[in-house]
């Protein structure tokens, strides 16, 4: 049975203040048990108390998360010098899932450096099978993009067999595309969802006033920034119903709650939010288990 959880990166900021147990244990008095890992170091400390809520508290893990490589210098976990690290860090948490959150900014720049991460995905997703681990791609809106005549995605698709997918529905209405639509096409490569909605707002009593003091770039500021927003589940412009019973029909096996800023609202106010509408939808059997 497919299962509605969150994406602990809404939550990094508090377990760095507060540590990965606390978190977790006011992740469940919210309603949830099902968390997907990212943006969260996984120190040695860090996965011991992944380890210990899963006892203590009954968190499941749906997936962790990696990065093929990263910029000369930094400390982050890589596959490219981890391998074996991720393997180890998937089976202690339970899962079989690793998702890519998106390929390095380098990728985008040339058909030859993309096609150079397409080779190098496909082979961790290989060897990452091996291990009986699936390795997932998450997509933006940027992978939408067109370079020689095909999006981005859609080579990826093809230059990487191996390689499965997490789709974000609200990036992909903000690159054009329909997320149900998206989510069917992906039918037997899905393992992952991201429930993200996509709202639309009126301009702030701040720009109306800018305006009005003679800016002339405040209008426009807001036009090509601001007028889009990340939004709880229920409170933009998706029909999350058929977007996710589509999402389960093409092989999802989970769907995570995702909101990359809350503007101002407290984040476990707008869980409970997405929360609430889902279960209106009728779908708490799948955050409950």
């Amino acid at each position: 049975m497919a299962r509605i959880g969150i994406q602990l990166m809404m939550l990094k900021d508090h377990i760095a203040a507060e540590g990965v147990l606390p978190v977790l244990r006011r992740v469940r008095e919210t309603g949830f048990d099902v968390v997907e890992v990212s943006q969260v170091p996984m120190t040695p400390q860090n996965v011991a108390a992944m380890e210990e809520a899963r006892e203590s508290l009954g968190i499941e893990v749906a997936a962790i998360s990696a990065k093929t490589s990263v910029p000369a210098g930094s400390e982050e976990l890589t596959l490219q010098d981890h391998f074996d690290l991720h393997v180890e860090h998937a089976r202690r948490l339970g899962t079989t899932m690793i998702r890519i959150g998106m390929m390095p900014l380098g990728a985008m720049a040339s058909q030859e450096a993309f096609d150079a991460f397409a080779r190098e995905a496909d082979e961790y997703a290989r060897r990452l099978a091996d291990e009986g681990i699936s390795l997932s791609y998450h997509n933006h809106h940027v992978e939408f993009a067109k370079l020689g005549g095909a999006t981005l995605l859609d080579q990826l698709r093809e230059k990487a067999p191996h390689l499965r997918y997490e789709i974000d529905c609200h990036w992909v209405q903000r690159g054009g595309r329909d997320p149900e639509r998206t989510l069917a096409d992906f039918a037997g490569v899905l393992d992952l969802v991201h429930l993200k909605d996509f709202r639309i707002v009126l301009p702030s009593a701040e720009t109306f006033e800018a305006m009005h003091d003679g800016d002339r770039d405040a209008f426009g500021d807001y036009w090509a920034r601001d007028i889009v927003q990340f939004a709880e589940v229920g409170q933009g412009t998706l029909d999350w119903r058929p977007v996710i019973d589509q999402g389960i029909a093409s092989g999802a096996r989970h769907l995570l709650i995702e909101q990359d800023q809350a503007y101002g609202r407290d984040i476990f106010d707008s869980l409970a939010m997405s929360r609430d509408h889902l279960v209106s939808l009728g779908y708490e059997s799948l955050i409950t288990g």
